[in-house]
């Protein structure tokens, strides 16, 4: 008889009929009735397959007194509660490194969409504005500052791609990284000499609010903020009001604190640029995604090594 696994979140199409061709998939983000579902699957469910956005929290991994892996189709696992698995031994996989290029390609298509005004451009011709005389002139790519703030696998591939259009470079974090670009311990200070601050950290209570109204003050009225990182690390609220109160230049977003619901103010503003979360959204990066979740379910039901272990 085939494996059964529970599925918490759908994931990519061609993985998920993968999956549901190789296992007994329990579908749980689609069940009529997820408690009839659980009393039957709970019993025989050792893995549990979700998105990064889904996650996993306690109360669920709770219900599955047999679950030894949590598969997580995304590189973020901020909101599977890490603390409840580790406390059962339950071992959690991500799908790293195979998504650092999109995001760091959307991330700068956001700088360069913020800083030239891109997107208000476009809607300058089409409302036939262009007519009535010139669009006001934007910022400049090269020699802008760029404040990294996360300097991991997508940092510094935004980093290096940045460096290509000539934008000068720093970054914050943690700690400093072997990397060629100047660290700032303070990111109040990398926050007011940045032309452009992208968030590019990870995602968790650690990182909760950590662009906060003194970080948005400090990037100030010229100042733009790129977040491709999770929602969570922005105030959104803050960020609102910095934006429509001038006391931020712009942002460009694929991220926000409530997805999909964006708050309204940010429709209205000809400042930012928004994205559904769109930073791994291509079919090559996504199918790459799903085979490390195919991997690792295979692996664990062979009792081979986990090709990409959450350490």
């Amino acid at each position: 008889m085939k494996p059964a696994l529970l599925l918490v979140a759908p994931i990519y199409a061609p993985t998920q009929a993968r999956l549901e061709s190789d296992y007994r998939v329990a579908r749980w983000y689609d069940a009529p009735d997820r408690a009839a579902l659980l009393a039957q699957a709970a019993p025989e469910v050792r893995v549990a397959v979700t998105s990064g956005g889904a996650g996993m929290k306690a109360e669920l991994i709770g219900k599955l007194p047999r679950l030894e892996l949590i598969a997580c189709f995304g590189v973020g696992v901020d909101a599977i509660d890490l603390a409840a698995a580790r406390a059962r031994g339950i071992r959690v996989t991500n799908t790293p490194d195979v998504l650092t290029d999109d995001v760091a390609d959307l991330a700068l298509g956001l700088v360069l969409a913020t800083v030239r005004r891109i997107v208000a451009a476009d809607r300058y011709v089409r409302e036939g504005r262009w007519l009535k005389g010139p669009m006001a002139l934007t910022g400049r790519i090269k020699g802008t500052r760029l404040g990294v703030v996360g300097m991991g696998r997508i940092g510094q591939a935004i980093a290096q791609r940045a460096a290509a259009f000539g934008m000068d470079i720093a970054y914050h974090g943690p700690s400093a990284k072997p990397v060629p670009w100047r660290y700032e311990p303070d990111l109040l200070a990398l926050a007011r000499e940045s032309g452009v601050l992208v968030v590019a950290c990870p995602g968790g209570e650690s990182t909760r609010r950590l662009i906060d109204r003194a970080v948005l003050d400090a990037l100030g009225p010229a100042g733009i903020l790129i977040n491709i990182a999770r929602g969570s690390v922005v105030d959104e609220d803050a960020l609102v009001a910095a934006l429509a109160s001038g006391r931020l230049g712009g942002a460009g977003l694929d991220v926000f604190a409530d997805e999909p619901r964006v708050p309204a103010a940010l429709l209205a503003l000809d400042n930012v640029v928004l994205q559904p979360h769109q930073g791994s959204a291509t079919h090559a990066t996504r199918g790459a995604m799903g085979q490390l979740v195919l991997d690792n379910v295979e692996a664990f039901f062979a009792g081979r090594p986990l090709p990409t272990p959450v350490t």
